[in-house]
Formats: C-alpha cells, sequence, structure tokens
C-alpha cells in the first residue's frame, strides 16, 4: 500500500509563502501522477496542482496559477508545492493525492479525486488577512 507523508503548511500572512512537500513510499508504475487539493470549511475538495512524474507537465486550477508552483523530485519521490502571493481565500486544508496513471484523471479536476488515489493525511494552510 502507498503512503504519501506531507510536510510543511501552518499560519502565514497574506502575500507570504510556505510550501508543501509530500514524499510517497514507492510508485507502483512508471505511469505516475501527484497532485495537491484542498478543502476549505463547509466547501468540496478540490483541485489544486499536478504533475506528471515521467514527464514533468504540471496542471493548475485557474485559482492558483501564477503563485502556486508544483515541482518533483524524482529520487526522493517526493512533490512540492511552492504557494506564493497566499491569499485568505487559500485557507483551507491541504491534501497529497497520487494515481498510477499516464494522464492526470478526469475526476481530479472534476470530482476532487476519488477513492481510487492514493492520499496523504492533510496539512492546514491558514493565511491571515
Amino acid at each position: 500500500q502507498v503512503q504519501l507523508v506531507q510536510s510543511g503548511g501552518g499560519l502565514v500572512q497574506a502575500g507570504g509563502s510556505l510550501r508543501l512537500s509530500c514524499a510517497a513510499s514507492e510508485r507502483t508504475s512508471s505511469s505516475w501522477i501527484m497532485g495537491w487539493f484542498r478543502q476549505a470549511p463547509g466547501k468540496e475538495r478540490e483541485f489544486v496542482s499536478a504533475i506528471s512524474w515521467s514527464a514533468g507537465r504540471t496542471y493548475y486550477s485557474d485559482s492558483v496559477k501564477g503563485r502556486f508552483y508544483i515541482s518533483r523530485d524524482y529520487a526522493k519521490n517526493t512533490v512540492y508545492l511552492q504557494m506564493n502571493s497566499l491569499k485568505p481565500e487559500d485557507t483551507a486544508v491541504y491534501f497529497c493525492a497520487a494515481r498510477a496513471s499516464f494522464l492526470v484523471p478526469q475526476s481530479w479536476f472534476t470530482d476532487g479525486g476519488t477513492k481510487d488515489d492514493y492520499w496523504g493525511q492533510g496539512t492546514q494552510v491558514t493565511v491571515s488577512s
């Protein structure tokens, strides 16, 4: 069973930066996608960003494009989310996810991921105004 262990997050003022990390215990396939979701209080979980492991192709939601940057360390099986110019509306619990897939699953964009994905434990990000 793949385990995803997250680190980072915390409290920051608006305009500040934070970096999240997510280390996977293993990759079950050479076709591997890792990404980030977030869930604010009273809202559904939503897609934030993803990266294809082999090609390094990146994907972002419109709400974070130009402010957040996803990257991976191939050797460490770790994905990072650098969050800059943070806004109070970025406040949420952030979850790391992974799936053995060549393409980012459509469910990541439309349904906030599914139970078929591997999930991290979640980490709180709070942006104060």
